[in-house]
């Protein structure tokens, strides 16, 4: 049996497990119909807070990850009329 990849599953970095710059931090990732925890560096090695959302973007081990993370997209502006 294998595990389904993480690569492209969405998650949030969890409460204790912030990434800091050139750091290690955790996520949980739902992935393959449950939620998995992982190691993750920023893929950017910048820094990503806690309870961001992220994607993951490649897996380096069977549970470290680099990730990215997910900006809100902005509702359009409504012209005035």
């Amino acid at each position: 049996m294998t595990t389904p990849s993480p690569v492209g599953c969405h998650g949030r970095v969890t409460s204790t497990g912030a990434i800091r710059s050139g750091r290690t931090g955790e996520v949980m990732v739902a992935v393959g119909g449950g939620v998995q925890a992982y190691m993750a560096r920023d893929a950017d090695g910048g820094a990503i807070d806690a309870y961001d959302e992220i994607a993951v973007v490649e897996q380096v081990a069977p549970r470290l990850v680099l990730v990215t993370r997910l900006y809100e997209q902005s509702q359009p502006e409504e012209s005035p009329q």
